[in-house]
């Protein structure tokens, strides 16, 4: 058992750290399983889940948006970066599916930019291997390169 003292004192430290930046339940997990006591750790990510500092379906949205406004990635490599995280594998798969005509665009739009920055110096076919070996489908790198 805990005291209250303690709750408090680890829940706090762990908020600063997911206030820091947004995590996913598993790097909590991950972080302070060596650091805090079993059942501590169960208690406060489950008072975290209820108070909505950990949402894991969150996590992946935000994660996404970030992905599409910054990178040019493939939707298989957001994928494993999420897979990564420690997300549950379905709730990925079902949010890219929900979110399929968007994402397609992306990765159509993410081929394009590619494509162009390596014109310069590698063949259609070197571009089109480089994108294939990066998880893109061949039909989306078909469109962005017509």
């Amino acid at each position: 058992m805990y005291t209250i003292e303690e709750f408090d004192k680890e829940k706090t430290r762990i908020l600063k750290y997911i206030l820091y930046k947004k995590r996913t339940e598993q790097e909590i997990r991950n972080k302070y399983a060596r650091e805090v006591e079993e059942n501590l750790l169960e208690d406060i990510i489950a008072y975290l889940k209820e108070a909505g500092y950990i949402n894991d379906k969150e996590y992946i949205e935000k994660a996404i948006h970030n992905f599409i406004s910054l990178k040019n990635l493939s939707i298989r490599e957001i994928k494993y970066k999420l897979l990564t995280k420690g997300l549950n594998k379905n709730e990925v798969e079902d949010y890219i599916s929900e979110n399929q005509e968007e994402l397609k665009q992306y990765e159509i739009k993410s081929a394009q930019n590619i494509c162009y920055k390596k014109s310069t110096n590698m063949e259609p076919e070197e571009i089109k291997q480089y994108l294939l070996k990066k998880g893109y489908l061949s039909e989306n790198i078909e469109e962005a390169m017509s």
